[in-house]
């Protein structure tokens, strides 16, 4: 099994950045792929980006590509995403996720984070 807890949310300025951090605990971290995903109020949860188990691979979602950065260090059992340049419509509750398959659907993800919250103001 794997658990994850997100962590690095918060209220930002528009043009600001943030780190979120997902910590992940149990033994197979490393040997699955990674994503990030978001949910705004009344929207459904979409993905952000993912990264193979081995970092070798990264995807992104149009709407963050060029100012999002997702990264791991498999050594300490840590992905974290790097957010540049937000604006108020990346305010949502972000969360991490684990699965062995890649892909960019939440029913890849085989394990949750509990979601952290950015909030973007204008």
């Amino acid at each position: 099994q794997v658990q994850l807890v997100e962590s690095g949310g918060g209220l930002v300025q528009a043009g600001g950045s943030l780190r979120l951090s997902c910590a992940a605990s149990g033994r197979t971290f490393s040997s699955r792929h990674m994503g990030w995903f978001r949910q705004a109020p009344g929207k459904e949860r979409e993905f952000v980006a993912n990264i193979s188990w081995r970092g070798a691979s990264t995807y992104y979602a149009e709407s963050v590509k060029g100012r999002f950065t997702i990264s791991r260090d498999n050594a300490k059992n840590t992905v974290t995403l790097q957010m540049n340049s937000l604006k108020p419509e990346d305010t949502a509750v972000y969360y991490c996720a684990a699965g062995i398959n890649w892909g960019f659907g939440a029913s890849m993800y085989d394990y949750w984070g509990q979601g952290t919250q950015v909030t973007v103001s204008s």
